[in-house]
C-alpha cells in the first residue's frame, strides 16, 4: 500500500486546499452577459455619478490612459517565467538552508528539526511555491492584474535573498 509522510500529506491538504478555495472565490457572484438588463440598478449615494455618468468618464479616462486595465491569460508568458523564477527561489533557498545547516548553523524561522528532515522540508518549499501561485491566482481572478504579477516578484526577492544570506553566513570554527 502506497505509504505518504505525514510532511507530503499536510503540503498535499494544502494544495487541495487552495486549489478549492480558489475556485470558489467567485462563485459568489453572476457574470455581467447574465444579469437581467431590466433590473433597476442599484441605489446611489446622494451626490455621486449615475452609471450612465461613470461609463462616460472611464472612456475619457480609458482615451487619457491607453495603458489602462489589461485583461490576460493567467498562464501567460510572464506568469509562466515568473512562476519558474519563485520555483527557482524556493529551490535555492532549500539548497542554502541545507548548506548552512552542514555547516552547523542554526536556521532562523523553522527549527532545526524541521530542516533536517529533508522530504518534509522539501514540502515545505513546495507550498510556499504552489501558495504564492495561489495568491496570485486570486489576485488575476480578482482583477488586480499588477498585484498577481508583484506577488510573484517579490517572492522571488525574498527566497533570493534568503539564499544569499544563509551563503553568506560566516562558518563558526
Amino acid at each position: 500500500m502506497f505509504r505518504m509522510r505525514a510532511g507530503k500529506r499536510w503540503a498535499m491538504a494544502g494544495a487541495f486546499f487552495l486549489l478549492a478555495a480558489a475556485s470558489t472565490v467567485r462563485a459568489q457572484q453572476q457574470p455581467a452577459e447574465s444579469r437581467d438588463p431590466s433590473a433597476p440598478a442599484a441605489p446611489q449615494p446622494a451626490g455621486s455619478a449615475s452609471p450612465s455618468d461613470e461609463k462616460k468618464t472611464s472612456v475619457a479616462h480609458d482615451a487619457a490612459h491607453p495603458i489602462a486595465k489589461e485583461e490576460h491569460r493567467f498562464w501567460d508568458r510572464e506568469n509562466d517565467w515568473l512562476f519558474a523564477g519563485v520555483a527557482a527561489g524556493r529551490a535555492s533557498d532549500y539548497a542554502s538552508t541545507l548548506n548552512l545547516r552542514r555547516r552547523g548553523i542554526d536556521e532562523a524561522f523553522l527549527t532545526n528539526s524541521i530542516v533536517d528532515n529533508h522530504p518534509l522540508f522539501a514540502g515545505i518549499e513546495a507550498a510556499a511555491t504552489v501558495t504564492s501561485v495561489g495568491v496570485s491566482y486570486l489576485f488575476h481572478r480578482t482583477g488586480h492584474h499588477r498585484l498577481e504579477r508583484w506577488t510573484s516578484a517579490i517572492h522571488i526577492g525574498v527566497a533570493v535573498g534568503g539564499s544569499i544570506r544563509n551563503y553568506a553566513l560566516k562558518t563558526p570554527h
